[in-house]
């Protein structure tokens, strides 16, 4: 299904927007190459239609500008100054970049449009399952038995597929005991670009034994002709996802043979629409993708999970259960099953902190 294909939906300028912003404490810390975090600044943006409905969006920048350009703060600024004000009166922003600033506002605009048109996300965009397989990351861990230990219990969960984070002086040692643990587990890493192509020869070839379903991201974002080389001297399929921020990135990637599988988070390349071209590029191409998180409230999963309905999304997502992140969400919670699978729904109503 392409994205010609999905029947248009009623325009909708809202009445109101809001731009809010909470922190949540994390169930536990989540460390990466980027950093650790403790707890996550989220930037909601809530839009309400001249039929009194309501549409919610979720930024997913962090906290500082590691993962991307993008930052909290300036995701906020660009909102409250810039994005909002140009979908209150109905025209274009005409702002460059801010992908995940947009991401929210768009979601926000989108649900009040799905309800005109009186249909849900996951149907508009043609899914094809009720329910999606998950996947859960895996942060950098106190020492390897600790590691092996999460693992343990997330295992136990139900995940299809488990995700370590990994960096220089942080890969072989543990990535190999938890392979040793569990032989046949569907078992990756993520360098979120921490390596440079001198690795090949050292972790990255190391890794490379460990009979791992991907090494996502080894090196730099904006290294595509490194990441082609690497692609070419590993057996284990390359997953891009920090240098996928558009549907024309993921041609160049293609063209270089830079990409074996793909990670596509929503908020990294600007929202759904631009989501649904790349998933169509990659479903007309054959390349396996799955659809990432960001450590997601809720709100943001209601829209994660129904592009990880879609026909292209053939591989488990980063789908946790809300659990996994927060005491409590901001929504009904995300549950995983025992068969390691979420069911498919609409974003139900939304509850910040303190609102009873």
């Amino acid at each position: 299904m392409s994205t010609g294909a999905r029947a248009p939906l009623p325009e909708v300028v809202p009445d109101h927007i809001e731009v809010l912003r909470i922190e949540m404490a994390l169930a536990r810390p989540f460390t990466s190459a980027h950093g650790t975090e403790t707890a996550k600044e989220v930037v909601l943006v809530r839009a309400l239609g001249p039929d009194g409905s309501e549409g919610w969006g979720e930024c997913a920048a962090l906290g500082a500008p590691t993962y991307t350009g993008e930052w909290v703060d300036g995701a906020e600024a660009v909102l409250r100054r810039f994005l909002v004000p140009a979908a209150l009166a109905g025209r274009p922003s005409g702002v460059v970049g801010h992908p995940m600033a947009s991401a929210a506002l768009e979601a926000a605009v989108l649900h009040l449009r799905l309800a005109a048109g009186g249909t849900s996300l996951a149907a508009w965009m043609g899914a094809v399952r009720d329910r999606v397989a998950c996947g859960v990351a895996v942060g950098m861990a106190g020492s390897v038995d600790e590691l092996v230990s999460e693992v343990a219990a997330l295992v136990g969960s139900g995940y299809r597929r488990v995700k370590l984070k990994v960096a220089p002086g942080w890969d072989v040692e543990p990535v190999t005991a938890v392979r040793s643990t569990w032989p046949d587990l569907a078992l990756g890493v993520d360098a979120n670009g921490s390596y440079d192509r001198h690795h090949v020869e050292g972790p990255l070839a190391r890794l490379d034994r460990l009979g791992l379903v991907e090494i996502e991201q080894p090196l730099a974002a904006g290294d595509l002709v490194g990441l082609a080389e690497v692609a070419r001297r590993l057996d284990t399929p390359v997953c891009l996802d920090e240098s996928v921020t558009a549907v024309t990135d993921l041609e160049t990637a293609l063209a270089l043979g830079a990409v074996d599988h793909l990670n596509l988070k929503p908020g990294r390349v600007g929202g759904v629409a631009e989501a649904l071209r790349i998933h169509d590029l990659a479903l007309a191409r054959g390349l396996p993708l799955w659809i990432g998180g960001m450590v997601d409230t809720g709100i943001a999963k209601a829209v994660n999970v129904a592009l990880a309905a879609l026909p292209g999304a053939t591989l488990p997502g980063d789908l946790p259960a809300s659990r996994r992140w927060f005491a409590g969400d901001l929504t009904e919670p995300w549950e995983v099953e025992a068969d390691g699978t979420m069911a498919v729904r609409p974003l139900g109503p939304v509850r910040l902190p303190g609102s009873g």
